[in-house]
């Protein structure tokens, strides 16, 4: 059984997203969660990172909304195709998330191309911070690994639930760019959900708004969340038109 360690909601902030707008977040540092235990969160809109759990709160926005795909019916557009046929050069293996100089020499990478295209401040992530935020022991834990050769070039994290498969971080060097790897994740991701007789992955949170989160809506058929069900409530998920 989950054991809650400490829960809060946050003041109101600038949103990441949305600049005109406010934000706040439901926390929830917990342990003991179970793969089962896990799926009830994330079929009503909660995400994991670490042993932090968090759902939007904000009181006067709802631009934040949970995407699934539904695994059996999804049915890729020509251009997600190429990606991950551009992809498949690389050996993809999906096992359990470790932290090394290698992936952090990745990450920082990334990192560094990002600050450099986005304006994103200097990130101070070291060993002990990845193995924290990325790799905190967890049942459902698992990493997505990309190499060309014996390098490694792409790395997704995610969860594997008794049904389902939810993404939560995805970063690769610069030099591949090109090759549209986080479409190239989503397909994969998709694929090794179908092979482990998943129904659904989850993608997160769509923000039509923002160009960065705007994108998960162009994966489909999917289907949304309406509202913030509580632990009580059915959650309904609604097909919804992909953009």
């Amino acid at each position: 059984m989950p054991r809650l360690v400490k829960r809060f909601v946050e003041p109101p902030r600038p949103c990441s997203y949305l600049p005109d707008r406010s934000a706040s977040l439901d926390h929830r540092l917990m342990l003991q969660v179970s793969p089962a235990d896990l799926e009830e969160l994330l079929v009503r809109g909660w995400r994991r990172f670490g042993p932090a759990y968090f759902r939007a709160a904000c009181a006067a926005c709802s631009e934040c909304v949970s995407l699934r795909i539904p695994v059996e019916g999804f049915t890729p557009r020509a251009s997600q195709l190429r990606a991950a046929r551009r992809c498949r050069r690389f050996r993809i293996s999906l096992g359990v998330p470790e932290v090394d100089d290698e992936r952090l020499a990745l990450y920082r990478a990334w990192h560094a191309g990002r600050e450099a295209a986005r304006d994103w401040p200097p990130s101070e992530l070291d060993r002990e911070t990845y193995g924290l935020q990325f790799c905190f022991p967890h049942p459902a834990g698992r990493e997505l690994t990309f190499r060309d050769g014996d390098e490694l070039v792409a790395v997704g994290l995610c969860d594997v639930t008794p049904h389902a498969l939810s993404l939560i971080y995805f970063f690769y060097h610069p030099d591949i760019a090109h090759l549209s790897p986080g479409v190239a994740n989503v397909v994969t991701s998709v694929e090794k959900a179908r092979e482990l007789g998943l129904s659904h992955v989850y993608l997160g949170y769509r923000v039509l708004g923002c160009p960065s989160m705007r994108y998960k809506a162009g994966f489909g058929p999917h289907e949304l969340l309406e509202g913030r069900p509580g632990p009580d409530e059915a959650p309904r998920w609604v097909p919804a038109q992909r953009l």
